[in-house]
Order: C-alpha cells, then sequence, then structure tokens
C-alpha cells in the first residue's frame, strides 16, 4: 500500500483516449465525494472497514492518474463531521484507518517530496482525538514545501461548519484591529476558509449514483461542472475519470459558447455526435476489462 503509485500500466487505448484530452482543457482542481465504499462491503458481504480501506487503494489510483493528466490539485471528502453519527465502532474503525494512512504517508516523506506533492487536511481538526491532530501536523509539515500538485482531505469537514469558521474569524480580526468591517467581503472569507489558497473547484465528481453535494465544498464549487457517476467509489476506473474530464470540457465549451455570444446557445449536432461516440467506446472499453 503506499500513496504515490508509479506501478499502472496504462494501455495504448487509455493513453490514446488520455492524450486526446490533455490537448483540450484540463480541469486545475478536482474534487471527489468519494461515495459507495459501504454499500461496496455489503455487495461483496465483507466488514464496512475493509469497504472503506478498498476506498483508500482507489484514492491513491485516482491520484496518479489525475497527475498523469495534469490535474493540479484534488479535494477529497474523506469524513464528514455528520458522520460522527454513525456506529461508534465504525468510526473508530475509520479512526484507526486514517491512522494507518496517514503513518504510511509520513513514511513516504522522500516519494512526496520527489513527486512534489503537498498534503493537507481540512476541517475542524478540533473534533479529532489529539494523537490524530498531531499526525496531521507532522504530515502537512513534512510537504509543506511541495509546490507540484495539492492534495486536501476533508476530514471532520462540512462546508457549512467551513463558512461558519470563516465569518467568525473575520470578526475576530476585526475585534482584533487587523481589518475593517467594510473589509469584510466574499474575498476575505475566501482567504479564511480551510482550502486556501486552493484555487475554485473546476470539476467535482460524485460516484453510487446519489445526485447530491452534501455538504462539501458548497463555496469553492459554486462555479464548477458537477458530474455524477453511477459506480461505486472502490469500483471508479481510469475510463470513469477519462468521462468526467470529457464532461468537463464539453460544458465548459458550451458556456464559453454562452458567454461569447449574445444569441441563444444551442448545441451543434456534431458536438452530441462526439459526445456519443466518445461515451459509447469509453463504456465499451470499461465494460471489455482492460482498465
Amino acid at each position: 500500500m503506499t500513496w504515490i503509485r508509479e506501478e499502472y500500466k496504462f494501455s495504448l487505448l487509455e493513453r490514446l483516449f488520455a492524450n486526446i484530452l490533455r490537448s483540450g482543457r484540463i480541469p486545475e482542481h478536482v474534487a471527489f465525494i468519494m461515495d459507495g465504499n459501504r454499500r461496496f462491503a455489503r455487495q461483496h458481504n465483507i466488514e464496512k472497514i475493509k469497504g472503506h480501506s478498498q476506498g483508500f487503494e482507489r484514492l491513491a489510483d485516482t491520484l496518479q492518474w489525475c497527475r498523469y493528466l495534469g490535474i493540479t490539485t484534488v479535494t477529497v471528502y474523506a469524513f464528514s463531521i455528520e458522520n460522527f453519527k454513525r456506529d461508534q465502532a465504525e468510526v473508530q474503525g475509520l479512526f484507526e484507518l486514517f491512522r494507518e494512512k496517514i503513518r504510511l504517508l509520513i513514511g513516504e516523506a522522500d516519494k512526496l517530496r520527489q513527486h512534489k506533492v503537498r498534503v493537507r487536511i481540512i476541517g475542524n481538526l478540533s473534533y479529532l482525538p489529539q494523537d490524530i491532530q498531531d499526525l496531521i501536523r507532522e504530515a502537512e509539515e513534512i510537504t509543506r514545501d511541495n509546490e507540484g500538485s495539492t492534495l486536501n482531505v476533508g476530514f471532520s469537514y462540512t462546508s457549512r461548519e467551513e463558512i461558519t469558521h470563516a465569518v467568525r474569524s473575520a470578526v475576530s480580526k476585526v475585534q482584533s484591529g487587523e481589518i475593517k468591517t467594510e473589509d469584510i467581503d466574499s474575498h476575505q472569507l475566501e482567504k479564511l476558509l480551510y482550502s486556501a489558497p486552493s484555487r475554485p473547484v473546476d470539476l467535482l465528481v460524485r460516484t453510487s449514483g446519489e445526485c447530491r453535494l452534501s455538504d462539501f465544498m458548497l463555496w469553492q464549487a459554486s462555479s464548477a461542472i458537477t458530474y455524477f457517476s453511477e459506480v461505486l467509489w472502490p469500483e471508479f476506473n481510469f475510463w470513469q475519470l477519462l468521462m468526467a474530464v470529457f464532461y468537463y470540457q464539453r460544458n465548459m465549451y458550451l458556456m464559453d459558447r454562452l458567454t461569447s455570444s449574445t444569441k441563444p446557445c444551442s448545441t451543434s449536432a456534431s458536438l452530441l455526435d462526439a459526445e456519443k461516440r466518445f461515451l459509447e467506446v469509453v463504456e465499451e472499453m470499461d465494460g471489455s476489462g482492460e482498465s
């Protein structure tokens, strides 16, 4: 198990389609709601925690795929504040899994430095056990100077709590005299979000067929393209990521046409045909087991 995968072997078709997409606009910041771990465990008759562990393995693969495509910032929803309401055995199991993975990350400091990957844990960390807080500080410190790409892990996170924290921080700055009341605006609040200074989300992907945001990155993803995938997170593969990026490029093309023309924007038949052909080929490749 490793955070930095180097052994994934791309097939010729995967490289071909990836190169086609890389010739277009690649999203700089992609956020993932990694949904479906527990359902995956039920379907495969394994313990819930093993489903979550499989989800981590898929995250490690996905980070490699994103680096290959040129995506520089990835944010993932690992543990919501709402998850504290789950069965305590599952919560403690998730904490133990997180301890294991964060220690693994710390042990791979050289690899992370070589690949220039910075890791940040975003959320209200005060809700977490002290030993986990200490591990998080160590992990963030050893990757602080890595400037190639960034992984934000939402842990003990919800967007509403994040925004509330930003507002309280702004009020505190006014009270201490650092800023004036009239200085508080959307730009000031954005600087105080847990995710700062990461750029806004370009593409948000949710797996498992659920079509909701679950209180994740509501501010940062306000203008993002949102892609909902039917697959469960542990079964997410490179072809599905390619489909998400293609969906992003197609919709950005339409948005560009809409903003650059005063005439009503309509999707051309050729564009729809191209999308249909692309999706048919990707689905065929996905089903063929080449990924």
